[in-house]
Protein backbone atom coordinates (compact mmCIF):
# COMPACT_ATOMS: atom_id res chain seq x y z
CA UNK A 1 0.00 0.00 0.00
CA UNK A 2 1.57 3.45 -0.75
CA UNK A 3 1.05 6.93 0.70
CA UNK A 4 -1.54 9.26 -0.36
CA UNK A 5 0.20 12.27 1.45
CA UNK A 6 1.74 14.24 -0.93
CA UNK A 7 6.29 13.50 -1.31
CA UNK A 8 6.96 16.66 -0.70
CA UNK A 9 6.54 16.75 3.18
CA UNK A 10 9.40 16.21 5.18
CA UNK A 11 7.52 13.63 7.16
CA UNK A 12 4.29 11.77 6.48
CA UNK A 13 4.21 10.23 9.65
CA UNK A 14 4.58 12.17 13.33
CA UNK A 15 4.59 9.96 15.97
CA UNK A 16 4.76 11.20 19.12
CA UNK A 17 5.36 9.88 22.89
CA UNK A 18 2.78 11.59 25.84
CA UNK A 19 4.82 11.73 29.14
CA UNK A 20 7.66 13.66 28.98
CA UNK A 21 7.16 14.50 25.70
CA UNK A 22 3.62 15.70 24.38
CA UNK A 23 2.13 16.29 27.96
CA UNK A 24 3.35 19.13 30.39
CA UNK A 25 2.59 18.56 33.84
CA UNK A 26 -0.84 17.73 34.87
CA UNK A 27 -1.37 15.50 31.51
CA UNK A 28 -1.68 18.91 29.71
CA UNK A 29 -0.67 19.83 25.48
CA UNK A 30 0.43 23.38 25.31
CA UNK A 31 -1.64 26.00 22.62
CA UNK A 32 1.62 25.92 21.00
CA UNK A 33 1.84 22.86 20.65
CA UNK A 34 -1.65 21.55 19.87
CA UNK A 35 -1.21 24.94 16.97
CA UNK A 36 1.86 22.95 15.21
CA UNK A 37 0.59 20.01 15.00
CA UNK A 38 -2.34 21.22 13.34
CA UNK A 39 -0.63 22.64 10.75
CA UNK A 40 1.61 19.30 10.23
CA UNK A 41 -1.97 17.77 9.17
CA UNK A 42 -3.55 20.66 7.33
CA UNK A 43 -0.38 20.04 5.57
CA UNK A 44 -1.32 16.70 5.11
CA UNK A 45 0.78 14.45 7.45
CA UNK A 46 -0.35 12.60 10.50
CA UNK A 47 0.19 12.18 13.82
CA UNK A 48 -0.06 8.51 15.80
CA UNK A 49 0.30 8.86 19.66
CA UNK A 50 2.43 6.40 20.63
CA UNK A 51 2.46 5.57 24.84
CA UNK A 52 3.43 2.89 27.09
CA UNK A 53 -0.01 4.02 28.96
CA UNK A 54 -3.45 1.53 27.72
CA UNK A 55 -5.95 2.65 26.70
CA UNK A 56 -7.78 3.64 29.63
CA UNK A 57 -5.81 5.68 30.70
CA UNK A 58 -4.92 7.66 27.92
CA UNK A 59 -8.55 8.68 26.31
CA UNK A 60 -8.86 10.91 28.93
CA UNK A 61 -5.93 13.04 27.16
CA UNK A 62 -6.79 12.26 23.33
CA UNK A 63 -10.37 13.35 23.84
CA UNK A 64 -9.04 16.58 25.48
CA UNK A 65 -7.02 16.89 22.27
CA UNK A 66 -9.80 16.37 19.89
CA UNK A 67 -7.72 13.36 18.90
CA UNK A 68 -9.55 11.10 16.06
CA UNK A 69 -6.82 9.92 14.66
CA UNK A 70 -4.59 5.85 15.37
CA UNK A 71 -2.62 5.65 18.64
CA UNK A 72 -0.32 2.64 19.60
CA UNK A 73 -0.73 2.48 23.61
CA UNK A 74 0.25 -0.20 25.95
CA UNK A 75 3.84 -0.16 25.60
CA UNK A 76 2.88 -1.02 21.86
CA UNK A 77 0.26 -4.11 22.58
CA UNK A 78 -2.80 -1.98 21.42
CA UNK A 79 -3.51 -0.27 18.56
CA UNK A 80 -6.57 1.95 19.22
CA UNK A 81 -8.79 3.80 17.18
CA UNK A 82 -10.19 7.18 19.00
CA UNK A 83 -12.69 7.73 16.50
CA UNK A 84 -14.27 4.67 16.34
CA UNK A 85 -13.59 4.03 20.67
CA UNK A 86 -12.07 0.60 19.48
CA UNK A 87 -9.38 -1.50 19.76
CA UNK A 88 -7.97 -2.68 16.13
CA UNK A 89 -4.97 -4.80 17.86
CA UNK A 90 -4.56 -6.16 21.40
CA UNK A 91 -1.83 -8.15 22.71
CA UNK A 92 -2.31 -9.78 26.05
CA UNK A 93 0.26 -11.29 28.31
CA UNK A 94 0.54 -14.55 29.48
CA UNK A 95 0.19 -14.35 33.66
CA UNK A 96 1.78 -17.72 33.71
CA UNK A 97 4.54 -16.24 32.18
CA UNK A 98 4.17 -12.79 34.05
CA UNK A 99 4.58 -14.85 37.64
CA UNK A 100 7.30 -16.64 36.35
CA UNK A 101 9.04 -14.12 35.48
CA UNK A 102 8.39 -12.15 38.90
CA UNK A 103 10.05 -15.26 40.84
CA UNK A 104 12.43 -15.42 38.81
CA UNK A 105 13.57 -11.61 39.28
CA UNK A 106 12.65 -12.15 43.21
CA UNK A 107 14.75 -14.94 43.59
CA UNK A 108 17.87 -12.91 42.02
CA UNK A 109 17.43 -9.72 43.62
CA UNK A 110 14.96 -9.92 46.44
CA UNK A 111 11.28 -8.82 46.69
CA UNK A 112 9.88 -6.58 44.15
CA UNK A 113 6.00 -4.66 44.45
CA UNK A 114 4.16 -5.35 41.41
CA UNK A 115 1.33 -4.14 39.41
CA UNK A 116 -0.76 -5.06 36.57
CA UNK A 117 -2.78 -2.94 33.57
CA UNK A 118 -5.26 -4.91 32.66
CA UNK A 119 -6.34 -5.95 29.47
CA UNK A 120 -9.16 -4.30 27.52
CA UNK A 121 -10.91 -0.90 26.84
CA UNK A 122 -12.13 -0.72 30.33
CA UNK A 123 -9.71 -2.31 32.32
CA UNK A 124 -8.25 -1.43 35.44
CA UNK A 125 -5.16 -1.06 36.70
CA UNK A 126 -4.62 -3.47 40.08
CA UNK A 127 -2.01 -2.50 42.37
CA UNK A 128 -0.10 -4.97 44.70
CA UNK A 129 1.13 -4.84 48.33
CA UNK A 130 3.82 -2.05 48.33
CA UNK A 131 3.62 -0.52 45.33
CA UNK A 132 3.35 3.24 45.14
CA UNK A 133 1.56 4.89 42.12
CA UNK A 134 3.88 8.23 41.32
CA UNK A 135 0.82 9.01 39.08
CA UNK A 136 -2.21 9.80 41.07
CA UNK A 137 -4.08 11.49 38.93
CA UNK A 138 -4.59 7.70 36.93
CA UNK A 139 -7.46 5.71 38.19
CA UNK A 140 -6.03 2.42 40.24
CA UNK A 141 -7.29 -0.43 42.06
CA UNK A 142 -5.41 -1.61 45.18
CA UNK A 143 -5.84 -5.14 45.68
CA UNK A 144 -4.48 -7.02 49.38
CA UNK A 145 -2.28 -10.47 47.46
CA UNK A 146 0.00 -10.61 44.66
CA UNK A 147 -2.45 -13.51 43.63
CA UNK A 148 -5.09 -10.86 42.96
CA UNK A 149 -2.90 -9.17 40.13
CA UNK A 150 -4.02 -12.06 37.55
CA UNK A 151 -7.88 -12.52 38.11
CA UNK A 152 -8.30 -11.04 34.55
CA UNK A 153 -6.07 -10.70 31.37
CA UNK A 154 -3.33 -8.48 31.53
CA UNK A 155 -0.79 -6.42 28.97
CA UNK A 156 2.02 -5.72 30.71
CA UNK A 157 3.27 -6.04 34.62
CA UNK A 158 4.86 -2.98 36.84
CA UNK A 159 7.69 -3.54 39.34
CA UNK A 160 9.57 -1.59 41.65
CA UNK A 161 12.10 -2.49 43.91
CA UNK A 162 12.79 -0.64 47.40
CA UNK A 163 16.44 -0.05 46.94
CA UNK A 164 17.48 -0.75 43.79
CA UNK A 165 16.73 2.70 41.19
CA UNK A 166 15.14 2.34 37.87
CA UNK A 167 18.37 1.40 35.50
CA UNK A 168 19.65 -0.85 38.24
CA UNK A 169 15.88 -2.71 38.45
CA UNK A 170 15.80 -2.90 34.51
CA UNK A 171 19.21 -4.34 34.13
CA UNK A 172 18.88 -6.65 36.79
CA UNK A 173 15.69 -7.67 35.62
CA UNK A 174 16.60 -8.06 31.82
CA UNK A 175 19.93 -10.08 32.79
CA UNK A 176 17.34 -12.70 34.88
CA UNK A 177 14.16 -12.84 32.49
CA UNK A 178 15.41 -10.92 29.30
CA UNK A 179 14.55 -13.88 27.04
CA UNK A 180 11.27 -14.68 28.38
CA UNK A 181 9.74 -11.06 28.31
CA UNK A 182 10.73 -7.76 27.05
CA UNK A 183 12.33 -5.63 30.38
CA UNK A 184 11.60 -2.03 29.48
CA UNK A 185 12.25 1.46 31.32
CA UNK A 186 9.48 3.90 30.68
CA UNK A 187 9.85 6.22 33.24
CA UNK A 188 11.18 7.69 36.09
CA UNK A 189 9.74 4.85 39.04
CA UNK A 190 7.78 2.41 35.73
CA UNK A 191 10.27 -0.46 34.78
CA UNK A 192 7.59 -2.49 32.94
CA UNK A 193 7.42 -6.27 31.72
CA UNK A 194 5.88 -7.44 28.54
CA UNK A 195 5.43 -9.85 25.96
CA UNK A 196 8.27 -10.91 24.34
CA UNK A 197 8.68 -9.52 21.24
CA UNK A 198 6.00 -5.87 21.94
CA UNK A 199 7.51 -2.48 22.32
CA UNK A 200 6.55 0.67 20.68
CA UNK A 201 8.48 -0.03 17.13
CA UNK A 202 5.81 -3.20 16.28
CA UNK A 203 2.85 -0.92 17.41
CA UNK A 204 4.05 1.80 15.63
CA UNK A 205 4.88 -0.57 12.64
CA UNK A 206 1.21 -1.71 12.78
CA UNK A 207 -0.45 1.55 13.27
CA UNK A 208 1.31 3.00 10.58
CA UNK A 209 0.91 -0.30 7.92
CA UNK A 210 -2.86 0.85 8.25
CA UNK A 211 -2.12 4.31 6.99
CA UNK A 212 0.21 2.89 4.07
CA UNK A 213 2.60 4.95 5.72
CA UNK A 214 6.50 3.61 6.63
CA UNK A 215 9.23 3.64 8.32
CA UNK A 216 11.06 5.85 5.68
CA UNK A 217 8.36 8.99 5.82
CA UNK A 218 8.41 8.66 10.25
CA UNK A 219 9.41 11.15 12.67
CA UNK A 220 9.47 10.18 16.45
CA UNK A 221 9.72 12.08 19.76
CA UNK A 222 11.06 11.00 22.76
CA UNK A 223 12.24 10.75 26.07
CA UNK A 224 12.63 7.58 27.77
CA UNK A 225 14.77 4.29 26.85
CA UNK A 226 11.00 2.88 26.10
CA UNK A 227 11.18 5.23 23.09
CA UNK A 228 14.50 3.60 21.67
CA UNK A 229 12.81 0.77 19.33
CA UNK A 230 10.60 3.83 18.07
CA UNK A 231 13.48 5.51 17.45
CA UNK A 232 15.14 2.85 15.67
CA UNK A 233 12.08 1.66 13.38
CA UNK A 234 11.56 5.12 12.52
CA UNK A 235 13.79 7.64 9.67
CA UNK A 236 14.40 10.10 12.18
CA UNK A 237 14.44 10.22 15.77
CA UNK A 238 14.05 13.63 18.40
CA UNK A 239 14.88 13.22 21.76
CA UNK A 240 13.79 16.03 24.15
CA UNK A 241 16.21 17.87 26.54
CA UNK A 242 14.40 16.07 29.33
CA UNK A 243 15.41 12.65 28.24
CA UNK A 244 17.19 9.76 29.12
CA UNK A 245 20.72 9.15 28.45
CA UNK A 246 19.91 6.05 26.37
CA UNK A 247 18.01 8.14 24.18
CA UNK A 248 20.13 10.70 23.79
CA UNK A 249 22.39 8.20 22.53
CA UNK A 250 20.46 6.99 19.59
CA UNK A 251 18.83 10.13 19.25
CA UNK A 252 19.35 12.03 15.19
CA UNK A 253 18.66 15.25 17.35
CA UNK A 254 17.59 16.63 20.40
CA UNK A 255 15.00 19.79 20.84
CA UNK A 256 13.66 21.89 24.14
CA UNK A 257 12.26 20.03 27.04
CA UNK A 258 8.73 19.14 26.94
CA UNK A 259 7.61 21.75 29.00
CA UNK A 260 9.71 24.43 26.78
CA UNK A 261 7.13 22.90 24.05
CA UNK A 262 10.00 21.10 22.07
CA UNK A 263 8.13 19.32 20.02
CA UNK A 264 6.57 22.39 18.41
CA UNK A 265 9.83 23.85 17.61
CA UNK A 266 10.58 21.21 15.34
CA UNK A 267 7.47 21.14 14.17
CA UNK A 268 7.22 25.04 13.15
CA UNK A 269 10.64 24.24 11.54
CA UNK A 270 9.84 21.24 9.16
CA UNK A 271 5.92 22.56 8.13
CA UNK A 272 6.01 26.49 8.53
Amino acid sequence: MTSAVPQALPFALIATDLDGTLLRAGDTVSARSYAALATARAAGAQHIVVTGRPVPQVRHVLDGLGYTGLAVCGQGAQVYDAARGRLLHSVSMDRGLAEVALGKIEAEIGEVYAAVNQEGLDAEMLIGPGYRMWHPHLPTVRVPRRADLWSAPINKVLIQHPVLDDDELTQAARSVVGDLVNVTMAGEHTVELQPPGIDKATGLARAAAVLGLTAETTIAFGDMPNDVPMFAWSRHGVAMANSHRELFAVADEVTLSNEADGIAVVLERLYA
